[in-house]
């Protein structure tokens, strides 16, 4: 027997079944590169298998496999969300968006298209469906998909190594729960990268083409020497990883990284951060400049825009600071931002030759750096 596929909406988003006039735009969609990426679509994607797609729904729903719902925004095919059924009330979500409306957020409530989609088709699988847990799974990167799942409230179950299919080969899969009772609200905070401006410099977030000048500046002898903890012959793939890693830490309130630049579309000419960050707590300000931005003052003015954002957005009371004994460019700079030195970990760092050396600490509270007028 035929499945009707209800409709559901919340006024601005509605999920319905599909219709052959969606397949043009159900083409366009797995023609994305975002698309090509992430999900399992075919590659090369072609008109044929979106007809493919838009006739296989029906059957699926007949079966009893597969909810799908096409998601129609401003009287136009927006997407595809669906809730794949795994029996004993449990279910895996899977949405995608057309491109055209990935961001758009239409009342200005801070939902977008596809969260209030993703709402509907939560809504009506635990109601109409009787489900108890739903899964969410994304390949490792898919950053869109992640900040999507964290906002409806799934959990972030780690990383399930060489898991999912993808193009032929098991890739790595992150992985989310969400059960009926629990809040459709953030669990955790997820920190944005704001744009910090000043004393002409700027802290803006990372870029894909900053890959380059991380390597660059993570390879210079003086830094190599000093930051010993670094790979000691980085490459692209440190760069990317390097990326990653700051998304990640975003993404668990760990530590906030910036490049910092003369201007906001500007070549990276350093790095500034907030580390081992603990909101309401502390944070560790820490800092590398490229070769050819040295000698300008300007990781002094990064540093101080930081440790300004820690006592000011953030409302941290206090902040720390540490350098190897011996670095006077990192002390020089430390002590112009206004931090103090409060005391010494003997033979606690070793530079790039191995050398085992005393660890200097400061740090400054947040009414000293008010009372400061900094």
């Amino acid at each position: 027997m035929r499945s009707k596929v209800p409709t559901l909406t919340d006024g601005t988003v509605t999920l319905r079944g599909h219709r052959a006039g969606d397949v043009q735009r159900v083409w366009e969609q797995c023609q994305d590169p975002a698309s090509v990426r992430w999900t399992t679509v075919p590659s090369p994607y072609s008109h044929a298998d979106a007809v493919d797609f838009v006739a296989r729904q029906a059957s699926r729903w007949a079966s009893g496999a597969e909810w799908g719902f096409a998601v129609e925004y401003a009287g136009r095919f927006a997407g595809s969300v669906s809730l794949r059924d795994e029996g004993a009330a449990r279910a895996e979500i899977a949405y995608g968006a057309h491109p055209d409306v990935r961001g758009v957020h239409p009342e200005g409530d801070g939902r977008s298209v596809m969260e209030r989609a993703v709402r509907l088709l939560l809504d009506w699988g635990f109601d109409a469906r009787g489900l108890e847990t739903v899964v969410w799974w994304a390949n490792r990167g898919n950053w869109a998909s992640r900040r999507l799942a964290w906002r409806l409230g799934f959990s972030f179950d780690g990383t399930v190594r060489r898991w999912l299919p993808h193009g032929g080969a098991l890739v790595d899969g992150w992985v989310g729960t969400l059960g009926r009772d629990e809040p459709r609200e953030p669990r955790s905070t997820w920190l944005d990268v704001p744009v910090v401006a000043g004393d002409g410099v700027v802290l803006r977030p990372f870029r894909e083409d900053d890959v380059v000048r991380l390597v660059e500046g993570s390879a210079d002898p003086d830094t190599q020497y000093w930051l010993a903890f670094l790979p000691r012959d980085p490459d692209l793939s440190y760069g990317g990883a390097y990326l990653e890693t700051a998304r990640e830490e975003c993404a668990t309130a760990s530590a906030l990284r910036w490049a910092f630049s003369a201007t906001a579309d500007g070549p990276l000419l350093g790095t500034v951060g907030l580390f081992r960050l603990r909101l309401g707590r502390s944070a560790e300000v820490g800092f590398w400049t490229h070769p050819d931005a040295r000698r300008r003052r300007l990781t002094t003015r990064a540093a101080a825009l930081a440790v300004g954002h820690a006592f000011g957005a953030l409302e941290l009371p206090r902040v720390t600071a540490y350098h190897t004994d011996g670095n006077v460019a990192s002390q020089r700079v430390l002590e112009a931002v206004g931090l103090r030195r409060v005391g010494l970990q003997r033979r606690d760092a070793v530079t790039g030759d191995g050398e085992v050396h005393d660890l200097v600490g400061y740090d400054l509270l947040r009414d000293e750096w008010r009372s400061s007028g900094r």
